[in-house]
């Protein structure tokens, strides 16, 4: 087996449900600190993450990643136990293959390659690793990130390794991400008897039009780098449970995914103004789970198109769709973020796998990258 299909059948052995680290983070230390990489472990409320780094100067090159995993879902569904590790037809199973402790085995096993190699390599390459970026993302990237800002230490470049491929490893890179706002609804009626409509304010029928109205609405048509600002209702509760009796409250749940065509307080202002105008009582909490980040052509994105051309001949997509990821933490810091992992294909899904010979391919595409930045002199 190669080193890093090795290591990333140990890390997958852990069951590191979310907020669980279950080790993962030391097993890095250990490995890392025969290279030079220093350990800081940074635990908040019940959260393990880990900056490790070698080097004290700049420019620091960060690889950015998640020890915790989702759950397993039902194991009888399963062909194999998820944390035990199965290789069959050339790809490894198990809960986290591809999301992401098989990127965190490639980031480890192209370091030590790397450092072999060039032991005396400009700047600094840090490990930002958390255990919470499957759960509420309150205790992780974002808290060690403001250490970091309230020591001025910065990062140059933030490669992190969520699954980004869709076909084959590299043919999409996300660089970029949409912001996310999520609104808690409670539209405030009277209750009271279906047969007696009068005596009643019907919480549904007073929100169905400015919910139609928002629907229907085109937010934004988008530009170069993202696609149109989406705006879906995610879950709506009403009722006692009885055919005859009108409810006293409505609950909806929504969620905006939007380009840098919006901010946060303009949706908010544009929801709250329909509402009014349809005269709703209503109660509305917003949560901002992330503003949207974009990171431009520059020495990040052209050091990761090269490594991939390099290795697999790829052309490579830019891309800013899907989900967040914590690199909406780390962007904002001034940081290169950009998202390079293996194919996304079966991630959070029963029968979780990821291909022996994508691992190998992203080791090799990871130091590269980390050569064409941190060695003076290589050539494209």
């Amino acid at each position: 087996m190669s080193a890093t299909l090795d290591l990333a059948i140990d890390l997958i052995s852990r069951p590191s449900i979310t907020p669980l680290d279950e080790g993962c983070q030391q097993l890095l230390a250990d490995r890392l600190a025969p290279l030079g990489f220093v350990a800081e472990y940074l635990r908040f409320g019940d959260v393990n993450n880990i900056w490790l780094r070698r080097g004290t100067t700049s420019p620091v090159f960060c690889f950015a990643g998640h020890t915790d995993v989702v759950p397993s879902g039902p194991l009888d569904a399963w062909d194999s136990p998820p944390f035990q590790p199965e290789i069959r037809d050339g790809m490894l199973y198990g809960r986290g293959a591809a999301d992401m402790k098989g990127s965190i085995a490639a980031f480890t096993i192209a370091c030590e390659n790397f450092v072999r190699e060039n032991p005396e390599h400009q700047g600094s390459i840090a490990f930002l690793i958390t255990s919470d970026e499957e759960g509420p993302s309150i205790n992780g990237t974002v808290k060690v990130v403001e250490v970091l800002e309230q020591r001025n230490e910065k990062i140059d470049w933030c490669l992190v390794g969520e699954p980004s491929s869709t076909c084959c490893v590299g043919d999409v890179v996300k660089n970029g991400r949409r912001g996310s706002l999520n609104g808690v609804l409670t539209v405030i009626g009277q209750q009271g008897h279906v047969a007696y409509p009068h005596l009643a304010d019907n919480p549904i029928h007073r929100a169905a039009p400015a919910l139609a109205e928002l629907v229907s609405i085109e937010w934004d048509k988008g530009n170069e780098f993202f696609p149109p600002t989406s705006f879906q209702i995610s879950n709506i509760k009403g009722g006692t449970g009885a055919n005859n009796v009108i409810p006293g409250t409505l609950h909806v749940e929504f969620n905006f995914r939007f380009s840098t065509q919006q901010t946060e307080r303009g949706l908010r202002e544009q929801v709250e103004a329909i509402f009014n105008r349809h005269g709703l009582k209503y109660e509305l909490k917003w949560t901002l789970s992330g503003n949207p980040f974009l990171t431009t052509r520059g020495e990040l994105i052209d050091a990761s198109v090269a490594a991939i051309q390099a290795v697999s001949g790829q052309t490579t997509e830019l891309s800013t769709a899907g989900g967040t990821s914590d690199g909406r933490f780390i962007a904002p810091t001034g940081a290169q973020v950009m998202e390079l992992g293996p194919v996304n294909k079966t991630i959070h899904k029963i029968n979780e796998c990821v291909a022996i010979v994508d691992l190998d391919a992203l080791t090799v595409i990871y130091q590269k990258i980390l050569e064409h930045l941190l060695v003076k002199n290589v050539p494209g």
